[in-house]
């Protein structure tokens, strides 16, 4: 646990020394749990949007992308069931004054028992070598699987509990298990109380006839009241699919770890519009379709996992998440929901107007299932850049920090370096800076050893870095260097445009689904 908290620190560190999260509103000593994104950081953040959007909308041609107000009439809460149920179990520690979640504190107890699992199966392959079979390990290890009988009962009784609405077990097993407050070590806790989630905020003129609204704790609702106007207007046939990007807030008591936990954040969810009784086959395509996504960026198969849902929200009969390893352990990254026809049949009862679909083939009309994939943006991010900042020792016992930002996400495609600032070589440079610009994100950066700049734009993620050098001035070529490997290759500048869009072209990335 002490090196997974050392990694996300220097993880932390990292994003703020290379301009990628800024705690907002520092210069005042900030606000918990809001972030802003620096220069770097919301190149970064576009471009996971855009690789999102391209893969969700452009390359299907039954999903469509709207863009709905944060605002939205106040009974749209009521209909979706947030007013009354959008709610975190909460505890409170008598002597520390510190309030927590308690499924988080739970999870988190069972999150160290897991890291004891990572420790065997470590000693283990270290121990047995290339004849280590990590599956077979798991299965047969009496410690392991004891290890791992734990985790199962005690989170299975968890979503028992939660999903009976028994807070008194929630705390039972908090002190069953002897959890202590993390900042104190007190096991000193309050009753589990339940706490709603929403911002309220008003709108209108004066207090007086101001009416009362709620900033959106998701953006899937704005899709769903726009149900029928998107399937009219689009001539949109069953099945298909409504997709968005945008800001939600939720008044988080516990918003830790960074930007995996906030109070405004940004989410990239899809509704998927169904004929009843085909949802389970969808929801099964959607599971397999998002992870593929996820696995084109490369971080590598095993930092994924699928978690079945055991306890279902009320209006789901089927869910999982695609659970990403981040410093702190697995966590949530992305959750399919087969949502059933609740959302649309509330919509209906609330409004008092049909959100129906008339199928033309059996002549019948009807409320559609739907099937949700929704990520959360800054998740995302915290996903690819925690999982991209490595530190390597080099052949000559040097070190270097190096951010493996997939080529396709880098917010800088490549940096452009005079070796000196005279003889006519920054001139070159400032040239070749504004022929890629109209095609890539480029900089140019003459100070300091050219040495001194590569490792500086390996920090930064920039996957390649472009050199003119006073053979440059005889031959027309340069030198380009892959942050990855440190390859240099002597190139004509003509084709330094087709090797960098080789590497970064979005086309490359998403043909590997």
């Amino acid at each position: 646990m002490a090196k997974q908290d050392d990694q996300f620190k220097k993880v932390i560190s990292h994003a703020k020394e290379y301009g990628y999260i800024f705690q907002s509103s520092e210069i005042y000593d900030g606000l918990s749990a809001v972030y802003d994104y620096a220069q770097n950081g919301v190149e970064l953040k576009k471009n996971i949007r855009d690789y999102w959007w391209k893969a969700m909308v452009q390359m299907n041609e039954n999903i469509v992308g709207i863009d709905a107000a944060i605002l939205m009439h106040p009974t749209t809460w009521k209909a979706s069931g947030h007013v009354d149920a959008f709610n975190d179990p909460l505890i409170d520690n008598k002597d520390s004054k510190k309030r927590y979640r308690a499924d988080v504190l739970v999870e988190e107890y069972c999150a160290k028992i897991e890291a004891k699992i990572e420790k065997e199966v470590t000693k283990a392959a270290k121990r047995f070598g290339e004849a280590f079979n990590e599956k077979e390990f798991l299965a047969t290890n009496g410690r392991v699987v004891g290890y791992q009988e734990k985790i199962d009962s005690i989170l299975s009784r968890l979503a028992r509990s939660l999903e009976n609405e028994d807070l008194d077990d929630v705390k039972a097993l908090i002190e069953e298990l002897e959890i202590a407050d993390p900042i104190s070590g007190s096991k000193n806790w309050t009753d589990v109380k339940q706490f709603n989630l929403m911002f309220g905020t008003k709108l209108g003129a004066s207090a007086d006839t101001a009416m009362d609204l709620y900033l959106r704790p998701e953006t899937a609702q704005g899709i769903f009241v726009n149900f029928l106007n998107v399937q009219k207007t689009g001539r949109m046939k069953i099945p298909f699919g409504i997709a968005q990007t945008g800001k939600a807030f939720r008044n988080e008591i516990v918003a830790r770890q960074f930007i995996f936990r906030q109070r405004e954040f940004e989410q990239m969810e899809m509704q998927f519009f169904v004929k009843p009784g085909t949802q389970k086959e969808w929801y099964e395509q959607w599971k397999e379709s998002r992870l593929k996504w996820h696995l084109s960026l490369g971080m590598g198969a095993e930092n994924y996992r699928f978690h079945d849902h055991e306890k279902l929200a009320h209006y789901a009969d089927a869910a999982a998440d695609i659970e990403f390893k981040f410093p702190f352990g697995f966590k949530e990254l992305e959750g399919i929901h087969s949502r059933t026809d609740f959302d649309l049949s509330q919509h209906e009862k609330y409004s008092g107007k049909k959100l129906q679909y008339f199928d033309h083939e059996s002549k019948e009309s009807y409320v559609p299932y739907v099937v949700e994939t929704s990520i959360g943006l800054d998740r995302m991010f915290l996903a690819v850049f925690s999982n991209s900042l490595v530190d390597e020792t080099l052949e000559d016992g040097s070190e270097r920090t190096v951010l493996r930002l997939p080529a396709v996400l880098a917010p800088t495609k490549a940096a452009v370096l005079p070796l000196v600032k005279k003889d006519g070589l920054p001139e070159i440079a400032r040239e070749i800076i504004d022929d890629l610009k109209f095609d890539f994100n480029v900089i140019y950066d003459e100070k300091d050893a050219v040495g001194r700049r590569y490792r500086r734009q390996d920090a930064a993620g920039t996957p390649f870095c472009i050199t003119v050098d006073h053979q440059t001035l005889e031959d027309q070529t340069v030198t380009i260097r892959h942050r990855d490997t440190m390859e240099q290759q002597r190139v004509k500048i003509e084709d330094v445009r087709g090797i960098i869009n080789k590497e970064v072209d979005m086309r490359a990335w998403l043909m590997k689904m």
